[in-house]
Parts: C-alpha cells; structure tokens; sequence
C-alpha cells in the first residue's frame, strides 16, 4: 500500500526554523523524506536544525530571511529555484508581534506588526503560489491563532487584527488556486510554551492556572503538537482539504466560556 504520508523528493520551505514549531515542523517534514529550506533571520539556529534535518539523510538550505521583508523573500526564492528548481510545500511560521493596549500601541508599532505577520506571509503564498501553479500542484500551510477568530484582550489587538487578515488570505487563496492544484490552509494554535510564555508565567504565576483553566485537554501546547498536522497538510493524505482553518487547542475553542475542566458535578 503506498504510504500517503510519504515526502520523498519533495521540497519544502519553512519559516521560523531556527526553533519553536518552525523548527518542529522542518524536522517532522525531513523525517517523512522531504528537502528542507529554513528560512530564519537566526542564522546559527538555522544551521543547527540543517545539521538535524542532514543527519537524516535529507538536504538542508538555511537561509536568512527577514520574512517583513520583501526583498529577502524574492532572494530567497531565487535561491530556491537555483537549488531544488521547485517548491511543493511551504509552512509560514515566523513572525512577532507587538502587544500593547488599544490605545497606547503607535501606528508605527501596529504597521510593524501587520508587516511581519500579513504583509510577509501574503509575499511567501505569492511567490510560492506562483511557482506551484505553474507545476499545477503545491500546499501552503498559514499559521495563524485562536486571535484570529475570538478576542484575547490583554494588549492582543495588533496581533488579533493580523491574525484575522491571515486567516481570511487563507480562505481567499485556497478559492483562488484550489482548483488548480494548490491547497492552502491556516493551523490555529492555542497557547504553546515557549519561551516568551514562560517568562510571562514566570513573572505572574498566576498566569498558568489562568490559561490551564481554559484547555480542556490540561496541558499547555509542546512545538512538537505540530509536527502531525505540518505532514499531513504537505502529503498526499490531504489531498481533498482546503481552506481549512485547523484549531490546535487542547479543545479550548470547543469549550463555552462559562464551561470547566474535569468532570466536577454542580448540584442545584
């Protein structure tokens, strides 16, 4: 039986690989048998998940890249063509934000964001999307956020806005270019720990039982929750799933707002 999670002489690009879920990802992909481009603007972390993904027997091309940066993106993808002469997978990871209340963020600050998040992700799905249609087939992964679909409050609006405008490029570049061979589609992500949320749990502890109490499955979010996903929407396994919009949230979507955890009972 032909194994449909297979990636062998596929080639994949992925921001954000020097660590976190981009990093996660690459490596998932690399073990399912794809060529790996990772795209970061940290350059030793880069080149440190190259060695992994080489060790596997798969090739690896680090590049830096400020994904804000149209000019680095065009670079990039020249190089792409240089090297592998196709691209069938992309995973848009990278991006920050900044967090700050509605009416203290500067306009400055809210552009900054929309660049790394909107602006640089819409540049990777053109140019990769242009590339793809020509061969007739590719798959575009978004990462997006629960931000994107219900308000976070806490200083998100920026990001939430971003996030928003991602979510609905998805939906309109999957109309787009669906029918002719390219899917793409958007992963949502609760919260996942990582550094930055760490710091923050660190500094108000109260924080964790905070979020705890709003994913149903009791845990915070690993990089490695997406490796899955990331094969799955690169394979031929997803051949009929386009603009889907995938919540990777321990269930807190799923839950109401006034519901809770565990099987506590309530008496009248």
């Amino acid at each position: 039986m032909t194994n449909m999670f297979d990636l062998s002489d596929r080639v994949a690009l992925v921001s954000g690989a020097a660590s976190g879920m981009g990093r996660a990802s690459s490596l998932a992909l690399a073990e399912a048998g794809a060529d790996v481009v990772l795209a970061d603007l940290n350059e030793e972390g880069a080149q440190a998940t190259a060695q992994e993904i080489e060790s596997l027997g798969r090739k690896a091309m680090p590049v830096r890249c400020d994904i804000s940066n149209s000019e680095d993106i065009l670079a990039m993808f020249g190089r792409v063509d240089n090297e592998f002469g196709r691209i069938d997978f992309v995973a848009n990871i990278a991006g920050e934000a900044i967090r700050k209340k509605p009416e203290e963020i500067s306009l400055d600050e809210v552009e900054w964001t929309w660049r790394n998040l909107v602006y640089g992700r819409f540049c990777m799905c053109q140019e990769a999307g242009r590339r793809m249609l020509a061969a007739g087939k590719g798959s575009i992964v978004n990462l997006g956020s629960l931000a994107s679909i219900t308000a976070l409050g806490r200083g998100h609006i920026a990001y939430s806005m971003a996030m928003g405008a991602v979510v609905q490029m998805t939906r309109e570049l999957s109309t787009e270019w669906s029918g002719r061979g390219v899917r793409v589609n958007s992963i949502l992500p609760a919260q996942v720990l990582n550094p930055g949320l760490q710091e923050r749990i660190d500094s108000d502890p109260r924080i964790k039982d905070r979020f705890l109490s709003g994913i149903p499955i009791g845990r915070f979010g690993s990089s490695d929750d997406i490796r899955g996903l990331a094969v799955f929407l690169a394979s031929d396994a997803s051949s009929w799933i386009t603009g889907a919009i995938i919540p990777m949230d321990g269930g807190n979507l799923a839950m109401n707002a006034g519901g809770s955890v565990g099987s506590e009972v309530f008496q009248e």
